[in-house]
């Protein structure tokens, strides 16, 4: 009988050490709180789980885990498995990238966002850029066009720019600097501390950020049109733990990633409709800048910028031209163009 007992007890161990082999716990993180910035990371999360009766789980986590600057450095190390980083938070970090930060690159919808941003991760260079991390990038977190807040009078003219101290990132920084602002780039979980303290005049924010950072109750007034670029943040995983992963797992987390960026779009474009109802709430202003002063933003940023990025990136030995031409070719395919 003794027998018997222990063979069943040593089948039933097997059977459990079968079980936790088989089931995959992941970490993921991000920062802030959940918003519609992270609501693609969430799904993704939900999906996997579905899919695998629970058997590969993906823990988000909101700061837990590292500093929004560090997230890269963490699936460097594998302190993680998937993270979500900005571009413009390390730019010499994720040199390739950048171009899709380049102010007035030409993006109308959020659509096209994922489309051009998928496109770039999809080019070789940064493939082998992002490996110099262990990091392979699994999708974007589309954002519409920034656009600024600021308290006082409106600044609706170019030369309202000149002085003005903007936290803006990557691209959108140097667009400001061009026409005279002074960028600075702190976290955006300290966009607020720093509009309020005064170390800043305006937040260059898409519209959930705003929301969720806090910016917008502090704000007199939201340009609804100045549309100078966004950022890019890609959410990556550990490339160990990515090939680490059972067959069966890795085809769940691939299958899933449409699903989730679908979820996000809808999830988005419902925040967009209420936006107007959100300024009126909150008593901001909505400024429409005039054609000609977006023009002449235009004009004097966009050109420049982009082709002193791709001169740089060019003399550090990546294909600039090849990367912002991909980004105008998938412009044109995604609006059925020739």
């Amino acid at each position: 009988m003794k027998k018997m007992l222990s063979g069943v007890a040593v089948a039933a161990l097997g059977v459990a050490f079968v079980t936790e082999a088989a089931a995959t716990e992941w970490n993921a993180s991000v920062w802030g709180k959940r918003r519609a910035f992270t609501e693609h990371v969430e799904k993704l999360a939900e999906l996997v789980s579905e899919k695998t009766d629970g058997e590969f789980t993906i823990n988000v986590s909101y700061g837990g885990l590292s500093k929004p600057k560090e997230n890269l450095d963490g699936i460097e190390i594998g302190a993680f498995e998937m993270a979500q980083f900005c571009a413009g938070y390390h730019r010499d970090k994720n040199r390739a990238i950048t171009v899709l930060e380049l102010p007035f690159l030409g993006v109308n919808n959020l659509d096209e966002e994922v489309a051009v941003s998928h496109a770039v991760y999809d080019h070789p260079a940064v493939k082998d850029e992002m490996a110099q991390w262990n990091a392979r990038i699994i999708m974007t977190s589309p954002m519409p066009q920034y656009n600024i807040v600021g308290t006082g009078e409106p600044r609706d003219q170019l030369a309202d720019f000149d002085g003005m101290r903007v936290r803006a990132t990557g691209g959108l920084g140097q667009a400001f600097e061009a026409v005279g602002g002074v960028p600075t780039s702190v976290p955006a979980t300290e966009a607020y501390n720093a509009m309020e303290s005064g170390v800043v005049d305006t937040v260059a924010f898409a519209q959930h950020a705003h929301l969720s950072f806090g910016t917008i109750n502090d704000a007199d007034w939201w340009t609804a049109n100045l549309n100078p670029g966004t950022v890019n943040c890609p959410v990556v995983v550990n490339i160990d733990a990515y090939e680490a992963l059972p067959a069966e797992h890795r085809e769940v987390l691939n299958s899933s990633i449409d699903e989730a960026i679908d979820h996000y779009l809808a999830n988005y474009g419902g925040l967009l409709e209420q936006w107007d109802s959100v300024l009126d709430e909150k008593g901001v202003q909505k400024v429409m800048i005039d054609d000609a002063v977006i023009e002449e933003f235009r004009t004097t940023a966009a050109d420049p910028i982009r082709e002193q990025w791709i001169a740089d990136m060019s003399a550090q030995g990546l294909p600039g031209q090849d990367l912002y031409d991909l980004v105008q070719t998938t412009l044109k395919q995604q609006r059925g163009g020739n």
